[in-house]
Parts: structure tokens; sequence; C-alpha cells
């Protein structure tokens, strides 16, 4: 009897020590989930990060693409007629002018003098050695002689070499000749509305125009 005494006495002991070291983790645990930071937290931010960059670099990559060019008309009416037909099918656009390089002329000329009367002696002798030029009277040549505007350099060439060998000394200068035309800007994102089959309509219906591809950033909009 004694010992079964003894041995509950012994069981007790031990199912009090086991549930106090149980309580303890337990509350260990639960302050350890109390400490934590939300484990998405971060997560969410380096999302919204990740769109912002992307939205971005879709904007770049846009700036920098080509977009459409239809017209090449010297006429601004013709391109804002193109630009009504063409929003009429939905298609946005606008229009821009590009001054194109036509060709280039070469001027042959004599350089300025100190006076106007000095020039004028100097017309006076060329065209009593019937050569012929006209004087100068305005921009950086001012008081200066023309020779005369030529298409090719080498006919340029030519009434130099001559004129250096009347005693002259002859300068010439490239002159660029530009034309203004009126062009429809149509930008990437509405490109694939303008097919083959519209294109060949408004080639018909719009004399002349023409269709080119152009990056964005070099377009005056």
């Amino acid at each position: 009897m004694r010992w079964l005494f003894l041995g509950l006495i012994i069981i007790n002991a031990f199912y009090f020590l086991w549930n106090h070291q149980a309580i303890g983790s337990s509350e260990q645990a639960l302050q350890g989930v109390r400490g934590q930071k939300p484990a998405y937290s971060g997560q969410v931010k380096l999302l919204s990060e990740a769109v912002d960059l992307e939205s971005k670099a879709m904007q770049e990559d846009f700036k920098k693409s080509e977009v459409m060019l239809l017209g090449g008309f010297s006429d601004n009416y013709q391109a804002q007629r193109l630009q009504q037909r063409l929003l009429s099918l939905d298609i946005d656009s606008q229009v821009t002018e590009i001054d194109s390089k036509v060709d280039i002329e070469y001027w042959v000329y004599l350089q300025p003098l100190p006076s106007r009367q000095a020039a004028v002696r100097q017309l006076k002798e060329l065209q009593a050695r019937k050569i012929d030029g006209y004087l100068i009277t305005t921009g950086e040549l001012n008081n200066g002689v023309s020779l005369g505007m030529f298409a090719r350099e080498d006919s340029a060439q030519g009434v130099a070499e001559r004129m250096s060998a009347a005693g002259y000394e002859p300068s010439i200068k490239s002159v660029e000749r530009s034309q203004r035309l009126y062009w429809v800007v149509i930008e990437s994102s509405a490109r694939r509305l303008v097919d083959q089959a519209l294109l060949k309509q408004l080639v018909e219906d719009f004399a002349g125009m023409q269709h080119l591809f152009m990056p964005y950033e070099k377009l005056r909009l």
C-alpha cells in the first residue's frame, strides 16, 4: 500500500513538470509569431515598383518607335483633307510640316569690299571686261559681286578657274535648296489600321501621296 501511494506521488510530479514545460513553449511560440512582420509586405512593394518600371519602359519604347507618315504635300489643305479622312475611319493622326532638302546649288562670287563705292567700281571693271555679274546688296556678302549660281559643282569650278586666270580671287559657296512639305503622322498604336488596301485607296484619292516611316524623336510635333 505504501509503494502504491509513493508511485502515485511520483506520477503526479512528472505530470506537473511536463505540463509546465508545455505551457512555457506555447507562450514562446506565440511571442515569436507576434514579433514577426508579415512576409508579404515587402513583396507588395516590389510588385508595385515592377509595374511602374514596366510602364515607364513601355512609354520609352513607344517614344523611340517609328511612326508612319502619309502625304508629302506642298499644300497644307491637302494634308488637312487626308487627316479628316483618317479620323472618319477612327485612325488618330495629326498634321506636321517637314523641310526637305531638294538640291544643292553652287554660288560663285567675289568677296565683299569695304564700301559700296569700291564694290560698284569692281562691278564696272568686270562689265568692261565682258564678265557678267551683279552687286550683292544684302546679307553677309553685302558689297560682294555675284558671278552666278550653278546646279553642277564642276560648272562652278570652271567659272572660278577662269576668274582666277583673269586676276581675281573668286570663292564658291554651296547653297541648299529646301522645300516645306506637309505630312499626316500616324503613330505606332494606330499603324495596324492602315493596311495595304487602305493605302491603295488613299493613293487613288489623293494625287501624289507618299508614305514613309520615321523615328518618333525626329518629328516636330
